[in-house]
């Protein structure tokens, strides 16, 4: 009996390994292994986990072991995530052939893992079903719109300075970066584009969920075994993430009832007056401005039947809301960091805010913020050497010819944009902060695929012109009334590797509020 057990755990085994090594062989053998085998990357490649052991340490090490990648094989690497080969490129001349391919639009796998939570949404969404619901969401970032948000952007931007002054003596105040900067910008996103807002304490809850889903996205995208929902949902991690998937959607469908409410209340017409920026129960957004919110596109679409239900709603409010604060206070943090550390380049801004704001008692405005070229400059830079998302990544529907390599149809391709931004051939001192490269007389003739903080060609990001106002509107009333200094230089902030870039600690900078009373 025991004889018997033993040769069948054996078979079993053995049957297992076998089968293992046929995979294997399959995989790297067939053309698409062959092709992807012939482009360089790291040796450590075993079979069927290929490179995952090198992805399953420390969210900081595997940020330093990709980048120490990216630079000894630059332009082009590959690893074996598991079964699956995954190409890395960062030269714009191929990422130019990868962004402007009509054939190859549709997101890789990787994003599978977000599919719980942004669903079909505009973020995930593939062909035909993206251009029409991008078609759809497009008026919601009309000129018209963005002019209309400016209020929301200045109302905003004074609450945060008036509880800034309110903290600071002669001296200032010291505070961590992101917490602040995300309340700001999650607000911004939710009165200007979904038109409600809300408390406090429902945004922290959110705002910590989306954070612990980021790290749960890039502990499963390094670890292929965990792909398996089953497996997943057995682990602490996968518990923990249904808990922040029932917060996520929570926050969402909480808004979308509100608004919808108010919608059916009025016959979808604009909103008609205004809300403190105080308030603090959810509630429709009431603007004096003949403003059209994102959620009333989206329930004008419904009852049109333009490819939008119920569930379509959800999935666009998640992922615009998303999109539209994390990433922004992302960049407004190392904004402010590089602005901190460089004093000779805030004083140069600061100058041209001044100058700029003289004539409308230093408030911003949709006129006056034109004219504020050199801090456009200065939040291009930044936005150069710290972009939000730091990566894009396409499944190849067909084979692909880049300037570098070959890319076999079925493979992941992804695009490292923090690299891009970062080539030497095409940034001089490409790690050193510099505005004066954005310019116009230094921007002449410069690769047109170089500078991708918003992705490019179709897949382009939808709201980087509210984005880029919103940026500027904070920063030009953050440096007319505040001095910036640094509490520590952006060479020591270190990373982790999630959804969007994120320093691995808590960042801070001090602000010293301008005497004007005595100048």
């Amino acid at each position: 009996m025991i004889l018997t057990l033993s040769y069948i755990v054996t078979s079993i085994l053995f049957s297992g390994v076998l089968l293992l090594t046929i995979v294997h062989f399959y995989v790297h053998l067939r053309t698409q292994g062959r092709l992807c085998n012939l482009i360089p990357g790291p040796g450590k490649s075993y079979p069927i986990i290929g490179n995952s052991l090198d992805l399953a340490g420390h969210p900081e090490d595997v940020w330093n072991f990709i980048n120490r990648t990216s630079i000894k094989y630059y332009p082009v690497w590959k690893i074996w995530l598991g079964i699956w080969p995954v190409v890395t490129i960062c030269h714009p001349d191929d990422v130019q052939i990868l962004l402007t391919s009509t054939k190859n639009l549709d997101k890789s796998n990787i994003y599978d893992l977000l599919h719980p939570w942004l669903q079909d949404g505009l973020l995930l969404r593939e062909g035909e079903k993206w251009r029409s619901r991008r078609k759809i969401l497009t008026p919601a970032f009309h000129l018209n719109n963005l002019r209309e948000y400016m209020d929301c952007f200045t109302n905003h931007t004074n609450h945060l300075i008036k509880n800034l002054k309110a903290e600071s003596g002669s001296n200032g105040v010291i505070k961590e970066l992101l917490p602040l900067l995300t309340k700001f910008t999650l607000n911004i996103i939710l009165e200007s584009i979904m038109g409600v807002a809300i408390e406090e304490n429902d945004m922290e809850q959110y705002k910590q969920s989306v954070y612990e889903f980021g790290e749960t996205f890039i502990y499963r995208s390094f670890r292929p075994w965990l792909r398996s929902e089953f497996l997943f949902k057995l682990t602490s991690k996968g518990r923990q993430y249904q808990k922040n998937l029932k917060v996520l959607h929570g926050f969402t469908k909480k808004i979308i009832e509100k608004r919808k409410q108010y919608y059916e209340e009025t016959g979808g017409k604009y909103s008609d007056s205004a809300m403190s920026a105080d308030e603090k129960d959810l509630q429709p957004i009431k603007a004096n401005q003949k403003r059209l919110s994102f959620l009333n596109i989206l329930f004008s679409a419904v009852e049109q039947n333009e490819d939008v239900d119920d569930q379509g709603i959800q999935e666009e409010v998640d992922g615009f809301i998303f999109a539209g604060y994390d990433t922004t206070g992302i960049s407004l943090l190392f904004t402010i960091l590089l602005l901190a550390e460089h004093r000779d380049i805030q004083n140069r801004v600061r100058a041209e805010i001044e100058e700029v704001l003289a004539d409308n008692n230093g408030q911003v405005n949709f006129d006056n913020i034109k004219h504020l070229t050199y801090l456009e400059c200065c939040i291009k830079e930044s936005l150069r050497l710290y972009p939000s998302a730091v990566l894009i990544s396409r499944k190849i529907q067909e084979d692909l010819v880049l300037k570098h390599c070959y890319v076999p149809k079925g493979t992941i391709i992804i695009l490292r944009i923090f690299d891009t931004h970062r080539d030497a051939k095409f940034w001089p001192r490409p790690n050193v902060f510099d505005p004066d490269r954005f310019l116009p007389e230094n921007s002449v003739d410069r690769h047109p695929f170089s500078f991708i903080p918003f992705s490019a060609g179709s897949r382009n990001c939808i709201g980087q012109k509210f984005a880029m106002l919103e940026m500027k509107t904070f920063m030009a009333g953050l440096l007319y009334n505040f001095y910036l200094e640094p509490q520590e230089t952006t060479a020591n902030v270190r990373f982790t590797p999630e959804i969007v870039i994120r320093p691995a600690h808590p960042v801070y900078a001090k602000f010293v509020p301008i005497n004007r009373d005595s100048s």
